[in-house]
């Protein structure tokens, strides 16, 4: 597909569907676990992966967003070998250095607020955006090397890095810092006042990026349909028979075994409980299986009722920043009016407790969580909506990055 400027708008710009509605229902689901942390009463106090506390209904709320992340990340990559059918790999390195760059600064800036509504800087936490731009510096060096070299290096580090899970190293070991910024997630003690947590380390999540950037090819003009389906298939069904050969083990690819419990559902918790921090390779095979299998499914396909959630997955990284400000804002009103205290009674230094002004244990029931989470959905369709219309027709070079 081409396209036409006349006086800086766009009247068409290419894109794969399928992997746009795969994206937006990602992004849908992703916020159900954002609106959970900030609505659910239990959020702060126990994970909801802790088979000794949790209940089925908490386990999978928070389970089925695992799938967001890695998705993210491969269709991130898959996404930047697409833009090399209308970009020469010299601008695709600088579009992915200097957007790389930029979602590193808004991670540690703009979306930093965004959870703690702070300036203090007592406490930084390098999430997914950090680790989508990281990945991207590193890409960008990497796009010169032929496709099937920059697969082989992210099957690589996607089946290897597990091994350095026997020589985890210790906040007072030499080089633990870097370590865990890099390949161990970890909480990064700068002085007595300021921490980083390292919770998205990059060599695990960047071979995702190099596994989505080598399949880009398959999204290609040159490539036929059928055989990227057939593909799609093929790779999802051996992830995911990979992922219950090996689980079934409890041998290598994630530290954390699965065990028999009190009864059948709290032994398949156990089985599919998988270690995302840092991501391990058998959480890799057990999440994006399914979504290879998925983007099998939604390919060269028109599913009306999917609409919604392809305007989300047009415009990702606004959708991400907008409903982390709404949900604080309106986590925080709500404590404000429950507790009676005002705007400069908050406490919002990082501890204490309490997070982003918000005291642990306060909340809702997770049917109240499920509600605020439809109605935040709802609220942000015909704001995406606007703003996807916006961004297809116009060509300005700062949409890129937004």
């Amino acid at each position: 597909m081409t396209t036409t400027t006349v006086n800086g708008v766009l009247t068409e710009k290419p894109r794969v569907t399928s992997i746009d509605v795969l994206r937006g229902v990602i992004m849908i689901i992703m916020a159900l676990d954002h609106t959970r942390d900030f609505f659910h009463a239990d959020a702060n106090l126990f994970a909801p992966t802790d088979l000794t506390k949790t209940s089925p209904v908490l386990f999978f709320t928070r389970w089925i967003t695992h799938f967001c992340a890695p998705t993210f990340v491969l269709l991130s990559g898959v996404a930047a070998r697409i833009t090399l059918q209308r970009k020469t790999k010299k601008e695709l390195a600088i579009f992915l250095l200097t957007r790389g760059l930029w979602l590193v600064f808004i991670e540690v800036t703009v979306l930093r607020f965004a959870l703690l509504f702070n300036l203090y800087y007592d406490f930084i936490i390098l999430q997914v955006i950090w680790v989508l731009g990281a990945s991207m510096v590193v890409l960008s060096a990497l796009v010169y090397l032929p496709e099937v070299v920059i697969g082989i290096l992210g099957l690589a580090i996607i089946f290897g890095h597990n091994v350095f899970d026997a020589f985890p190293l210790k906040p007072e070991d030499t080089g633990y810092a870097v370590w865990a910024v890099l390949n161990q997630t970890g909480f990064i003690q700068l002085d007595s006042k300021h921490a980083v947590l390292a919770f998205y380390p990059l060599f695990p999540w960047l071979g995702i990026m190099l596994l989505g950037y080598s399949i880009g090819k398959w999204y290609t003009k040159d490539v036929d349909g059928a055989v990227r389906r057939k593909r799609l298939l093929a790779v999802g069904i051996t992830s995911i028979v990979l992922f219950i050969v090996l689980r079934l083990t409890n041998g290598y690819g994630d530290p954390d075994h699965w065990s028999t419990q009190k009864n059948a559902i709290f032994t398949l918790m156990s089985f599919i409980n998988c270690t995302k921090y840092p991501v391990s390779l058998l959480y890799t095979f057990m999440t994006l299986g399914p979504v290879f299998i998925l983007l099998w499914w939604l390919d060269n396909k028109d599913f009306p009722w999917l609409k919604p959630a392809l305007v989300f997955g047009r415009v990702p990284f606004f959708y991400y920043v907008l409903h982390f400000y709404l949900l604080h804002t309106l986590s925080l009103i709500s404590y404000m009016i429950g507790s009676g205290k005002s705007l400069g009674e908050v406490d919002f230094h990082f501890g204490n407790n309490s997070f982003g002004g918000i005291p642990y244990g306060f909340g809702y029931s997770l049917g109240a969580t499920y509600a605020v989470w439809i109605g935040l959905v709802i609220f942000l369709y015909p704001v995406c909506r606007w703003y996807n219309r916006y961004k297809s027709t116009h060509s300005y070079g700062w949409l890129s990055y937004l």
